[in-house]
């Protein structure tokens, strides 16, 4: 009788049982062969070695415009002849462009022709009060140098008269020139004044008279003009005065300077002439040179963040650098040279001390490290390891169909190692 005849024979409990005997006996089986090594730990590791830390703090912001000029005009009309080109090099003063005015660019224009012929004017009369002024010092100071030589007020040997310099006579005399000075540089003043009016007045007439000017030295960029363009009327936001109409712009000589912004924790570590790297979203295979040449100390409030606008200006010009760019920058704190170093992930702390899991012959040491300086990947480590020790970064184990890898503390407790695992 064949062993299915007799289970059919067999009453259902004791069915039961054997069926349950058979699983339990597969079961321990199947874990004896195939989980023996299913706890065993996988390291990821690293070699203690010497070489260079380099500790840095980033920031990210944009290219500054402050090697570039706006050539604006407040004229309105139509492009009767262009004087240069996109790329063209330009001194203070070199003629862009000429505009047929329209009734309104007309009117414009005189009214600010009209406001520098005053101001000339206006120059001119202070000028004149000036010399009346200063004809009138000298001559008060000649009257009182005459008095206070002769002999009622100045001694034989050269010497004042003090008794004699206290009469009404002498002390007018020396009141008056004294006011004849103080009048004359007032006056000096006035004029000025009226020279630096003019100067607006005419920066004024130059932006709504027919011809554009450079306002500096530099390249052309931006020149969208040509013989036929319209150059219509702005208005601000508030709709209550024209504004400028932007034509193109003047690239100088100046090397490209980034501004970014750090935060409270990293502006205390960063000094004036830093050195840093920057790297630009457009070309990120790039990375340029600079150094750090203004801090904002009083730092700027947005949404209740304190940021710190901190400038570099790089070392060499690019003509792919655009103003306004997204620019990110490392900044140089701290360089130090043959010491020894692991990845920052090997290091573990527990009530304020340090440890790094050494792998010798196969089993785990933990190792009493001091620390130095540290980057965001790499730790100095002072004393306790030696160049060349195996160091352990991480630890992956695996159980059953889950997997996990064990990346922080080492020494157990409660909530003590964060785990990352998947499946069930």
């Amino acid at each position: 009788m064949n062993i299915f005849n007799r289970f059919n024979k067999l009453s259902l409990k004791a069915k039961i049982i054997s069926v349950v005997v058979v699983i339990v006996i597969g079961w321990f089986g199947f874990t004896r062969i195939f989980g023996t090594n299913s706890n065993k730990p996988t390291y990821q590791t690293a070699t203690a070695e010497k070489g260079t830390l380099v500790v840095t703090v980033t920031g990210s912001g944009q290219v500054s415009t402050s090697n570039n000029g706006t050539i604006s005009t407040l004229a309105t009309g139509v492009v009767s002849k262009t004087y240069v080109k996109d790329g063209d090099q330009v001194k203070t003063g070199d003629k862009i462009a000429d505009i047929d005015l329209d009734l309104q660019g007309r009117q414009n224009a005189q009214q600010a022709l009209s406001s520098y012929q005053t101001a000339q004017n206006n120059l001119a009369a202070a000028q004149t009060a000036m010399y009346t002024t200063q004809s009138d010092m000298f001559s008060k100071w000649n009257t009182f140098f005459n008095l206070a030589t002769n002999g009622k007020y100045q001694n034989g040997d050269g010497t004042p008269n003090t008794t004699n310099r206290t009469l009404p006579e002498f002390t007018t005399a020396d009141d008056d020139w004294l006011a004849a000075e103080s009048k004359y540089k007032n006056q000096q003043n006035v004029v000025n004044q009226a020279q630096t009016a003019l100067s607006s007045a005419w920066f004024s007439y130059q932006q709504t008279s027919p011809t554009i000017y450079a306002p500096i030295s530099g390249t052309v960029a931006g020149l969208s003009l040509q013989a036929g363009s319209v150059i219509a009327a702005s208005s601000n936001s508030n709709n209550t005065a024209q504004s400028a109409t932007k034509i193109a712009s003047v690239k100088t000589q100046a090397l490209p300077m980034v501004s970014v912004n750090l935060t409270e924790i990293d502006i205390p570590k960063i000094k004036l002439g830093d050195k840093a790297t920057i790297t630009f979203d457009a070309f990120p295979d790039k990375t340029f040179t600079g150094n750090v040449i203004s801090i904002d100390s009083a730092g700027v409030v947005v949404s209740g963040v304190t940021n710190y606008p901190t400038v570099i200006k790089l070392d060499t010009d690019d003509s792919a650098i655009l103003p306004n760019m997204a620019a990110t920058a490392a900044i140089i704190t701290a360089i130090k040279d043959n010491v020894l170093l692991v990845p920052s992930a090997a290091v573990q702390t527990q009530n304020s001390s340090s440890f790094v899991r050494v792998l010798k012959n196969g089993k785990l040491t933990m190792v009493p490290v001091t620390t130095g300086l540290s980057s965001s990947t790499q730790t100095e480590i002072d004393s306790g390891l030696s160049e060349g020790d195996t160091v352990v970064t991480s630890i992956s184990s695996r159980t059953g169909n889950s997997s996990s890898r064990s990346t922080s503390s080492p020494f157990g407790g409660g909530g003590g190692i964060m785990r990352i695992g998947r499946g069930g």
